[in-house]
């Protein structure tokens, strides 16, 4: 059997604050980073994951990812469901490390990286994408992989099944739908807080004409100024064409509530984390008077349990998960399941490095195995720095083209590597001289 030998970690950073891509209301000028894992293995292949940050403390998070290499190196090559469950079970479950957490942050996240990299093996191995890798799983298998603590007063493992043997039927016919159409995109790359009006409106004049339905602002600076913004918006792509907007967790409820209804008048579509991410009952309350705007969170939402309270409250009609920032795939899992049972739509955030490779699994997967339905669901689109990975993410007419190269697509060139590794790689060696 072959084994995992070696896990390396480096710390990769893209001066994305020059150009002030990226920024926003909480994040004005972020530089976007991954704490990349390799696992490496003596039969070949390996596999590769990440943990995305926006640049100072991404060398904690590789600390992180580090930390848990006793959990990871020496372990049979995984394969199966089995042993996908169990090794993140070992880590999730290491009875020192979870004390940092539990469940939540650097060391949360640092899991998920190896996790998804796990996946990403599993997958390579099977000559499998990611989510087909999963979709060919039986209802029992998947349910395998999904830790029901904390849970089971909102999802059973019984209604877990019955979610998942509900949507077994037109499986077929669904990869072929994914495989022929690809998936709903929405467009972040005209909103950044950071671009003036005239990229603003050149930008969403492009996205309508690239054939996206929707496109996001980024707001929360100044009122008068994302008034002004909103209106352009609005007036450029017309009345058909949504317009979220994305506050970055900037506002408090009372402010959230103030602030939506001025710009309620230009048809906003949803606001994407108003307050706190950890602040159900704001939500709930934010969501209770801004309907029928809808409510959007999910990003920086910590674990399963906090969308499960999410969803109890009724404080979110959208669902943001997110590849890499809970303990990877065996969590989203459960959160998928959260949303179909709750019947909410999951529409994944993916600012980041990384992200949009990665979400665009999750989507196609929660299509074919879990919801069975792509109504009112889209996949966040920034079209920055794909080209650094090997199997990129790609938007033709709007929608996501379903990735067909085996793994999890988080793999990056090593040429990238060698440029953009923090801090004595050529693009900032150079840049500091």
């Amino acid at each position: 059997m072959a084994k995992i030998v070696g896990m390396e970690v480096l710390d990769v950073r893209f001066p994305t604050s020059r150009e002030l891509d990226g920024s926003d209301a909480m994040n004005p000028d972020p530089d976007y980073s991954a704490a990349y894992v390799v696992l490496h293995t003596d039969g070949g292949p390996d596999g590769y994951g990440l943990a995305f940050t926006i640049g100072r403390g991404n060398d904690v998070q590789a600390a992180a990812i580090r930390a848990l290499e006793p959990h990871v190196v020496g372990r049979d090559v995984p394969t199966d469901a089995a042993a996908l469950g169990d090794l993140s079970r070992a880590l999730v479950g290491d009875s020192q490390l979870r004390w940092l957490g539990p469940e939540k942050g650097v060391a949360h996240m640092a899991i998920g990286a190896v996790v998804n990299a796990a996946w990403d093996l599993a997958a390579r191995i099977a000559g499998l994408p990611v989510w087909r890798f999963a979709a060919e799983m039986s209802p029992e298998d998947l349910v395998s992989l999904v830790d029901f603590r904390y849970l089971s007063d909102a999802l059973t493992e019984q209604e877990a099944l019955d979610i998942l043997r509900a949507a077994e039927p037109g499986r077929a016919e669904r990869i072929a739908k994914i495989e022929r159409d690809g998936y709903r995109a929405y467009s972040t790359s005209p909103g950044w807080l950071g671009y003036s009006d005239a990229k603003l409106v050149r930008l969403a004049e492009q996205a309508v004409a690239d054939g996206f339905e929707m496109i996001k602002l980024k707001v929360g600076g100044n009122l008068e100024d994302d008034v002004r913004r909103m209106k352009l918006a609005r007036e450029t792509v017309g009345p058909d064409i949504r317009v979220a907007v994305d506050a970055n967790q900037r506002w408090d409820v009372s402010t959230a509530i103030t602030w939506m209804t001025a710009l309620a008048p230009y048809d906003p579509y949803w606001i994407e984390e108003p307050t706190s991410p950890d602040d159900v009952l704001g939500h709930a309350a934010i969501a209770k008077a801004l309907a029928p705007i809808r409510v959007a969170t999910g990003e920086h939402v910590q674990n399963r349990v906090v969308f499960k309270q999410l969803l109890q409250a009724g404080a979110i009609s959208v669902l943001q998960l997110d590849a890499a920032r809970v303990g990877g795939f065996n969590e989203n899992l459960a959160i998928l399941l959260l949303a179909a049972k709750f019947g909410v739509p999951v529409c994944p955030h993916a600012g980041g490095v990384g992200l949009c490779e990665l979400v665009r699994h999750l989507s196609m997967f929660d299509f074919v195995a879990v919801s069975g339905s792509d109504t009112d669901r889209s996949i966040e689109w920034v079209d920055h720095l794909h080209e650094h990975f090997t199997d990129p993410a790609a938007v033709v007419d709007g929608r996501y083209v379903a990735p067909s190269a085996p793994g999890f697509s988080a793999r990056m060139h090593d040429a990238t590597l060698r440029r953009f590794t923090f801090p004595d790689g050529p693009e900032w060696t150079e840049t500091n001289q």
